[in-house]
């Protein structure tokens, strides 16, 4: 796609033109298919473990936005996926360096062209957002889209690391829980129903 029409499909909410760019969900979750899968948080309370070589030791490192990495010891050197929300600058991409980008946001408007043209590249679609969005009485956070997307998939495990619903803030910004537009008590009860039924997920606590 040339970038005069991305832009314009991108401008003017062009859902069917931008999801063309994406891999099919089903083929995205087939590629799960009996892997153990490391979901990272950005927590900052993970900073202050030793879970990294646990965390690299899966077949996939699923990270989220930014991907803080303060060191290896607590969150590991691995990056597979990024489920991003945000916009990615280009020394952050070159960090982080992820085999696969999945935009999980709802803002078609922030998408970047690398993004939507790096291989392998994944939308999510707007009712899964909008179903979420409905469960959770507020707008999901790219943590708990990636949960409900990755345990659509037959794999084997999904372990869950800096996921403390905001009790220690985020490594990627000082903002606190009232300045974000997420329910973390909702998210943490529905993360906990999850843990009760689906015997795949795992949360590590943090530090």
């Amino acid at each position: 796609m040339t970038p005069l029409r991305f832009y314009i499909a991108r401008v003017m909410r062009n859902e069917a033109l931008l999801a063309s760019l994406s891999i099919p969900q089903d083929e995205l979750l087939s590629a799960l298919n009996g892997k153990s899968v490391a979901l990272v948080g950005n927590a900052r309370s993970l900073a202050n473990g030793r879970q990294g070589p646990q965390i690299d030791a899966h077949d996939l490192v699923v990270r989220i936005n930014l991907a803080p990495m303060p060191s290896a010891e607590s969150h590991g050197r691995r990056t597979g996926w990024l489920g991003l929300a945000t916009r990615l600058p280009k020394a952050k991409r070159t960090r982080i360096a992820p085999s696969r980008i999945l935009w999980m946001s709802h803002k078609r408007k922030r998408l970047d062209r690398q993004s939507a043209h790096s291989p392998g590249f994944y939308l999510h679609p707007l009712p899964d957002y909008e179903a979420l969005k409905s469960r959770l009485e507020a707008p999901p956070t790219t943590g708990a889209m990636l949960i409900e997307l990755l345990l659509r998939s037959e794999l084997s495990r999904l372990d869950l690391y800096g996921f403390d619903f905001f009790a220690s803030k985020s490594l990627s910004g000082g903002r606190s829980a009232g300045q974000v537009p997420h329910d973390f008590n909702s998210e943490a009860a529905w993360v906990g129903e999850l843990l009760k039924s689906d015997p795949r997920l795992t949360l590590h606590p943090s530090g």
